[in-house]
């Protein structure tokens, strides 16, 4: 039964909840808000892998495909190459056999190798060259070129230098190819996701007509549509059930194992699965306007965003390349002028190879590649990068209340009787009044009831008395249930025997009704905004970080401070009005810290853009998703832990990388170079070429254990 649209204003009908101010009893927040779909404008079509890629290398907008291919070709092409290698078969002590035509294997496979495996670098290295931003593609084609010529110089017997470096061209092609696929494809991992999201989408959907059912393609879903969903099958759009109730799973869009309950009036979103019972779902939203879409939205504008991390390594790419250059020139000159030529050349080559930044230039990039990867699996939507960097820095973080910290709808707190009435007869008559009623301070007390298993008795008569409360018959008894104003109007008083309790709820900030038969007050129960239990775990686990936690709200200061105090937090500014939220962020900067602020409405949209991080909860609105770095794609508050530990460990591993490849230039290019000659100690072509292949797949691998940091928001600790 539809109720009247001036039915229930519980913030008069309740009496006490219009003390708590803009934000309380807000209506409540769905799973998961669909970004409508102007946020398409963002994600730029399909150019941020383009982009992306050309941010690092300038690969010249070869494809993760190309890379594998022709490293494979390479690999087997180069085995030839290295086993006839005289040069590798003198490093390892062993005689390749003598067949006829055998010397031009090197030569003629090795050319094969340069012109198929080395065209990419060719390419970039020719474009960076044309552009003047000279990076790691210009320095690994000038390296392999060098190599190419002083080998074939050889292998005419030009000049009588031995420069054999097939082998080591034929391997460094090989090592940067590798390196090449590995990085495009971490950074086109996150792409991945998008694709699984797509693919969570079913092809048909089953929907009801006036005749029964039809199965349509889900191209012809239109919002209003009516679906009917069985067990086990995906939600083909979003949409709000309108029949029936059902566990939903929805760890793919939140990241959550544990199904959740949906039934009449709550959202589900498309790609979520009914895993226990059919219901009827009216469609809210199709196609790109569906959650679904604005996630993979999101995730793409993550994919096109650009950090310093990257930038750093992308100045890191061209310093070397000055740094490489300037130093294969010196060693020239230096043997040169000592009289030997062939020397000259041989070390400059060597040198050239070793200094290839190939290691640091993944240093940066695999890592925020596969940080950005794995929080788009745990549900935290990665949308500026720099707010990935930023969060590890982070002092405190100001969650708003309602929405966040809160469920954003009442809940049945307590409940107290008059003398001869219990509890469940109590419970079990306010929930038959309020039973036709859908407003959200009705379904509190209806479901409370539910879920203590009370038999709620039939109601007939429903009237909505506005700013008063409602009244129905059940049975022989006409019951109201209202605040204070209803007990006005019918000018009676509660008894002492309840006044004890509902000036605590009062205090508390809490709205209170009362049941009432005719002119006896039968009870009392307070409705307040539901703190979440994850809240709880959020809380705690970030002041276990050394992370301070703060809460603003606009509502009363004892609904506040009470919600504080449940929760623990440092610090709670009430009565804060929607403008003035972002100066409250202002005032904890000025204090000196860092401040991640996570919200979930248009009025938190300032205080995000202010924040050094802002965190939108992805129940909440467009607006406030415009407004921030991150967004949750569920409204587990626990989610910001995920940010924190991946923002961490992410730091760690950029540090680590940027050790490793950057004391294996400073160390390998002066020994190349051969400084320490007068002492006997050489850095051969060959060893160079090894340790140059090592210091990659290191960085690679060390990388790749970022996938080992746990974000299940169910294990924060």
């Amino acid at each position: 039964m539809e109720e009247h649209p001036q039915h229930h204003d519980h913030n008069h009908h309740a009496g006490q909840a219009s003390e708590a101010g803009p934000d309380a009893m807000a209506s409540p927040a769905t799973a998961v808000a669909a970004p409508p779909a102007h946020h398409a404008h963002h994600a730029g079509g399909g150019g941020q892998d383009d982009h992306m890629v050309h941010s690092h290398g300038q690969h010249a907008g070869h494809s993760t495909a190309m890379f594998k291919k022709r490293f494979w070709l390479t690999l087997i092409l180069s085995v030839p190459v290295v086993y006839f290698s005289p040069m590798f078969a003198h490093l390892l002590g062993y005689m390749p056999p003598v067949l006829p035509g055998s010397a031009w294997i090197p030569p003629v496979l090795g050319t094969v190798i340069f012109f198929y495996g080395g065209m990419p670098f060719l390419k970039g290295g020719l474009n960076e060259l044309k552009s003047r931003t000279p990076g790691m593609m210009l320095l690994i084609a000038m390296a392999i070129s060098v190599a190419f010529i002083a080998s074939w110089i050889t292998s005419l017997g030009i000049g009588g230098f031995d420069l054999d470096f097939w082998w080591e061209l034929a391997l460094l092609v090989a090592i940067m190819l590798l390196g090449h696929w590995i990085e495009m494809r971490a950074l086109g991992s996150a792409q991945g996701a998008l694709d699984a999201l797509a693919a969570l989408l079913p092809d048909e959907a089953e929907r009801i007509t006036e005749t029964g059912t039809e199965t349509v393609n889900v191209s012809e879903l239109r919002a209003g549509d009516t679906l009917l969903v069985r067990s086990g099958a995906r939600m083909p759009a979003d949409g709000t059930v309108i029949g029936g109730q059902a566990e939903f799973d929805e760890s793919m869009i939140t990241g959550e194992s544990k199904t959740v309950l949906r039934s009449v009036g709550d959202p589900v979103v498309a790609g979520t699965v009914a895993t226990d019972n059919t219901v009827r779902v009216r469609v809210t939203a199709v196609g790109d306007d569906t959650a679904l879409a604005g996630i993979q939205r999101l995730v793409a504008e993550a994919q096109a965003s650009s950090s310093r991390a990257q930038a750093l390594a992308d100045r890191a790419a061209a310093f070397l390349f000055y740094f490489a250059t300037g130093a294969g020139v010196i060693t020239f000159i230096a043997w040169s002028l000592l009289g030997n030529v062939p020397e000259a050349v041989t070390r400059t080559v060597t040198v050239l190879v070793i200094a290839c930044p190939h290691a640091l230039g993944l240093a940066i990039p695999l890592v925020i590649a596969i940080s950005t990867e794995q929080a788009a699996r745990a549900g935290v939507l990665i949308k500026n990068r720099m707010a990935l960097e930023r969060m590890r820095t982070i002092d405190v973080v100001l969650f708003d209340k309602t929405g966040t910290l809160t469920k954003g709808e009442p809940e049945l707190k307590d409940a107290a009787t008059a003398d001869g009435v219990s509890r469940d007869e109590l419970l079990a008559l306010a929930a038959a009044v309020e039973a036709d009623s859908e407003h959200p301070v009705a379904r509190a007390i209806v479901r409370a009831a539910r879920h203590q298993g009370l038999d709620i008795p039939q109601a007939t008569g429903f009237t909505s008395m506005t700013g008063r409360g409602v009244l129905a018959t059940v049975g022989e008894r006409t019951v109201q249930v209202g605040g204070p104003a209803l007990l006005r109007e019918l000018g009676i008083t509660e008894p002492e025997s309840l006044s004890a309790s509902t000036r605590t709820w009062v205090d508390r900030g809490a709205a209170v009704l009362h049941i009432v038969d005719g002119q006896r007050i039968l009870g009392a129960v307070s409705l307040e905004d539901a703190v979440r239990e994850e809240s709880r775990q959020a809380v705690a686990a970030l002041q276990n970080r050394g992370i301070k936690v703060a809460m603003i709200t606009g509502d009363a200061r004892q609904v506040a401070a009470a919600v504080g105090a449940e929760l623990n937090i440092d610090e709670v500014f009430a009565e804060v009005l929607p403008a003035d939220k972002d100066k409250k962020v202002a005032e904890l900067q000025a204090r000196g810290l860092k401040v991640a602020m996570v919200g979930d409405g248009v009025n938190d949209s300032p205080a995000l853009a202010r924040a050094e991080v802002g965190i939108a909860i992805g129940a909440g609105t467009d607006v406030a998703m415009e407004s921030a770095g991150v967004v949750l794609a569920g409204n587990d508050p626990r989610a910001v832990l995920s940010m924190v530990d991946l923002s961490r460990a992410s730091y760690r591993k950029m540090w680590q990388n940027l050790v490793w490849a950057t004391g294996y230039n400073i160390i390998s290019v002066p020994l190349a170079a051969g400084v320490l000659a007068f002492a006997g100690v050489v850095l051969s072509p060959a060893a160079g070429a090894v340790l140059m292949s090592a210091s990659t797949i290191v960085v690679a691998l060390n990388a790749q254990l970022l996938r080992r940091v746990k974000l299940n928001p169910a294990q924060v600790r």
